[in-house]
């Protein structure tokens, strides 16, 4: 059975998912603003984020609310706990037509994410994790993939605008990864990159430059399917409530390539970019 708080963010989820679809053929005449270079958001990432914030106001108003596109909102009792919403991760995508997005909401006690819900409203996917009682894809118990290096592995990865600087470094990384993984794919939505190494469609995930919002749900269902999740140097992620705000690098997938993908990044230089 689903614990409360998880009924309450997938009820969350659809509604948000729900304001995407009914959006998604009149593209068109969506307002977009551009936040900052090359990152993008619309109408419909406010409407479906305040269809989030309105369920859980409603049914936790002591709650702190951290939402991409409203930013922080303190509980009024404050409290330890914190709302982290994506309502439209891959809006890139979205605003082109491109059929991959999700919402993601997580809750958060004192940094660290408690339960997280990614809902792919277009596949009718709704994935589900609570700490100490793994991840569900549809209520069906999931876990990461088994393989044991990065020989034949399908990677995900991520060119996001803010990380631009660091792209030479990257696309080494890449190169040197190609010569031994299958593929390497970039797909637009890290919460669904996440959710994928998951689920074991991917084998591990790769990114720099990711907010709590973006990972902070996936990041929880790595974990509880039995995967490995850091930055890029093996080390913890930080908290993800306001308190992480800043971008920051993050690997997952399961533990044997998890570690082997870190230790390629390092090698590479890749890593060394950050210091």
């Amino acid at each position: 059975m689903q614990k409360p708080a998880v009924t309450l963010m997938v009820k969350a989820a659809r509604a948000a998912g729900n304001v995407l679809l009914r959006h998604m053929y009149k593209l068109d005449a969506l307002n977009v603003v551009e936040k900052d270079r090359m990152d993008f958001a619309s109408e419909v990432d406010q409407l479906a984020e305040k269809e989030i914030i309105k369920e859980f106001r409603r049914s936790t108003p002591d709650y702190a609310i951290l939402g991409e596109e409203s930013g922080q909102t303190p509980g009024r009792g404050g409290s330890r706990f914190t709302w982290v919403i994506d309502p439209l991760d891959g809006t890139s995508n979205y605003l082109r037509g491109i059929p991959h997005f999700c919402v993601s909401i997580a809750l958060v006690e004192n940094g660290e994410p408690i339960h997280g819900v990614i809902f792919d409203p277009l596949r009718n996917e709704l994935f589900t994790s609570s700490r100490g009682s793994g991840t569900q894809l549809n209520e069906k118990r999931v876990r990461v993939a088994d393989r044991r290096d990065l020989s034949g592995a399908m990677l995900f990865t991520g060119f996001p605008p803010r990380e631009r600087s660091r792209a030479s470094a990257h696309l080494k990384c890449v190169d040197t990864l190609l010569t031994e993984a299958e593929d390497i794919r970039r797909t637009g939505s890290a919460a669904l990159d996440l959710a994928y190494v998951a689920c074991g469609r991917a084998d591990a995930y790769f990114e720099a430059g990711v907010k709590p919002w973006d990972i902070a749900a996936g990041a929880l269902m790595v974990r509880e399917s039995g995967g490995k999740v850091s930055d890029f140097r093996g080390r913890g992620t930080g908290p993800m409530d306001a308190r992480g705000v800043a971008p920051r690098p993050l690997l997952a997938g399961n533990i044997k390539v998890a570690d082997a993908l870190q230790h390629k990044i390092v090698n590479t230089g890749y890593a060394s970019s950050f210091d």
